[in-house]
């Protein structure tokens, strides 16, 4: 029996496909890879924030505190560098605390600020809203954003010691808000972690907010009597 031949133009567009299902098949990038190159390349359309200028300032763009295709391009790679809430583009307040901590990265406590002593000392910087931990002048973690006290309930500065810690804390005050890795301080007051966004709101009732993440490593790294530091005034609250 003769084999049976196709037709030029049928065998062509048969090969095509095969090779293409070959193709697909040996090297075909990831759904999450596409989604996220996808994303890198749509159009960037998110308006002026009110952080504008110094993005514009630390990624090198025009500083004019206006926004532009390029600028929201190269705010959205920061913000998808840095692992930010936001990632559109937008030079939101979460965005700036990123930036803060970005440049304050290498020497945190270049102002000298936070005491330097022999022993573990968590800093609280409410000025610029950090935190980082060192010993001596090594650096043990962070430094990374935080959120303080509003007015009329803000964070108390001076010297103090972690005397409790709760993994899983929920409020007895404030309709059992969860305040995972609670780690107090000061009458109440506690670094742990904020579930969601950590600048909603305006400010903590006192305690010192971190991201879920970042309170879960500080929780691994302190321990009970551990000193605390703070400092500062947070923006927006009276002197």
């Amino acid at each position: 029996m003769r084999p049976v031949r196709l037709p030029r133009a049928v065998a062509a567009v048969a090969a095509t496909a095969l090779l293409g299902a070959a193709t697909a098949l040996a090297g075909a990038a990831p759904a999450s890879a596409v989604s996220a190159s996808a994303s890198a390349g749509a159009a960037c359309t998110a308006p002026t924030g009110p952080y504008q200028r110094p993005l514009e300032k630390h990624l090198g763009r025009p500083v004019d505190g206006r926004q532009s295709a390029a600028d929201c391009r190269a705010i959205r790679a920061f913000q998808a560098e840095h692992g930010t809430a936001r990632t559109d583009g937008y030079a939101d307040l979460g965005t700036y605390r990123t930036l803060v901590a970005v440049q304050a990265a290498h020497r945190p406590n270049a102002a000298g600020h936070c005491p330097v002593r022999s022993f573990r000392v968590t800093c609280v910087d409410m000025d610029r809203q950090l935190l980082w931990v060192q010993t001596g002048d090594r650096l043990d973690f962070g430094p990374v954003p935080i959120r303080t006290g509003r007015d009329a309930q803000e964070t108390r500065p001076g010297w103090h010691a972690i005397y409790s810690r709760s993994k899983d804390h929920v409020s007895t005050l404030y309709a059992n808000a969860p305040m995972p890795y609670a780690q107090f301080f000061d009458g109440g007051q506690a670094l742990h972690g904020r579930p969601g966004d950590l600048f909603d709101g305006g400010g903590s009732a006192g305690c010192v907010n971190l991201t879920v993440k970042d309170a879960a490593t500080l929780w691994d790294l302190l321990h009970l009597k551990d000193r605390v530091y703070v400092w500062g005034t947070k923006p927006g609250t009276a002197d």
